[in-house]
């Protein structure tokens, strides 16, 4: 460990050091990790000292950057931290970012909108930008341009033989498809590039409807989806928000429900677009309108603080009236699962299309996501009813919690599945990045 410490520009802690809990402080909380070493990375060096380390060893290596999924909490091995390296550039001429490990989006977002660029970033602007796009990367701006993982056109990745790779279509191509999409599996990305999108502004935001309304607003938008645009991309949720101060007056300790919006279009036509559901009933607010993209996170409002929750999926193939009375029954808000948020995002569109470079994303035949956060200690009572209208898969960026570690085989098609484990077993063969979603190296 002294030579480690000694050798790396970042720090070292041990659970001895008083930096060791607040290092490990991760934005979900429902777990914590406990490893042996936490290395602070601050460049890609530390990181391949800290994997020829724990390779040496034979210790299990994780990374956490914001800790938005924690799935598989690290007891000893060794962690790396890659908060500190969050360095983004962006190539207007290009409509490229490159963007190092820690970075979140809400700097991407910043950057790319002083050149009228987009990123394919998620409902969260905290979410560390490298874990996201790893796991596919469904965004408000999915069903217009596809998910992240598709539109990346480099990666440096340090691998369980201690090496910095550079990773392209061209070079070094089967890591390349399993990367985007395999999540950290096969390695800790040190940086990524990406191409951007020219959306300057949305025609978007929420609208939040009583609880009574609930079910009309549910089976409304079920059917408007099938009538919209690619560029428009939706979602509505059932909340119980806590009554605590940080939650708006009008949400605090009471069921509603939230519709939102994002489409990549004219004022004038989202408007025109989203009356069928204004129409459901009176709001309790709508802030959907013309806004910079820079807003975006606006759109979904999701949490700022850390808090422990239990996040799961699963991919629906359709969404008929029998599935949606069923969704109410075991999750609306006469339902007797008070607990818990759940939200149904459309799919298709480019989403449902093959990436133009191949990749490990799957679950493209699915029409909708169904996902819910729920506290710690809560069995999960609405995914098992809604199973039968499923495609068999879930999405890998939608699971969080100790409950979700071995998940990642439904994430992917078998065929899919079997390629990145036979990619595991060549270039990560003694499993030594296990400590998250990980994929098992083929005997």
């Amino acid at each position: 460990m002294d030579r480690l410490a000694s050798g790396v520009k970042g720090e070292v802690f041990t659970p001895d050091d008083p930096e060791y809990e607040a290092e490990l402080a991760g934005f979900n909380r429902i777990a914590r990790h406990r490893p042996s070493l936490v290395v602070a990375a601050v460049d890609p060096d530390d990181i391949v000292d800290a994997v020829r380390f724990a390779a040496a060893e034979d210790l299990p290596i994780g990374v956490q950057a914001t800790g938005h999924g924690i799935a598989a909490p690290a007891e000893g091995g060794v962690l790396v931290g890659t908060r500190r390296m969050n360095a983004v550039r962006v190539d207007p001429a290009a409509r490229i970012a490159r963007v190092e490990a820690g970075a979140r989006w809400h700097q991407v977002i910043s950057a790319a909108a002083r050149h009228h660029l987009a990123p394919l970033n998620g409902s969260s602007h905290l979410v560390g930008v490298v874990g996201y796009t790893l796991g596919g990367g469904l965004g408000p701006l999915g069903r217009r341009y596809g998910y992240a993982a598709d539109h990346v056109t480099r990666i440096e990745v340090v691998t369980a033989d201690g090496l910095l790779r550079t990773v392209t279509a061209d070079r070094n191509g089967d890591l390349f498809w399993a990367l985007r999409g395999g999540k950290g599996s096969l390695g800790i990305v040190t940086a990524l590039e990406f191409r951007l999108m020219p959306v300057r502004r949305l025609y978007g935001g929420g609208v939040y409807f009583p609880a009574e309304s609930a079910a009309r607003l549910f089976d409304t938008w079920r059917e408007w989806t099938g009538t919209v645009p690619e560029s428009m991309t939706s979602s509505v949720a059932l909340l119980r928000l806590p009554d605590v101060p940080a939650v708006p007056e009008f949400l605090r300790g009471r069921p509603a429900a939230h519709l939102r919006i994002a489409f990549a279009g004219s004022a004038e036509e989202g408007e025109r677009l989203v009356r069928p559901l204004r129409a459901v009933g009176p709001a309790l607010a709508d802030t959907v309108d013309e806004m910079p993209y820079a807003e975006v996170p606006r759109i979904h409002q999701d949490p700022t603080e850390p808090l422990p929750y239990h996040e799961r999926n699963i991919v629906l193939r359709d969404l008929d009236r029998e599935a949606l009375d069923t969704l109410m029954a075991v999750a609306g808000p006469e339902s007797p699962n008070t607990d818990l948020v759940v939200e149904l995002r459309h799919l298709g569109g480019a989403l449902g299309r093959p990436a133009a470079v191949p990749n490990a994303v799957s679950g493209r035949d699915g029409s909708f996501t169904l996902a819910t956060l729920s506290p710690p200690g809560s069995p999960d009572r609405v995914l098992g009813p809604m199973a039968r209208w499923g495609t068999g898969r879930r999405y890998l960026n939608f699971l969080a919690g100790p409950d979700t570690a071995d998940a990642a085989a439904d994430c992917y098609t078998p065929d899919a599945y079997a390629r990145l484990t036979r990619l595991k077993a060549l270039y990560d063969p003694r499993n030594l990045f296990r400590l998250g979603h990980t994929v098992p190296p083929a005997p």
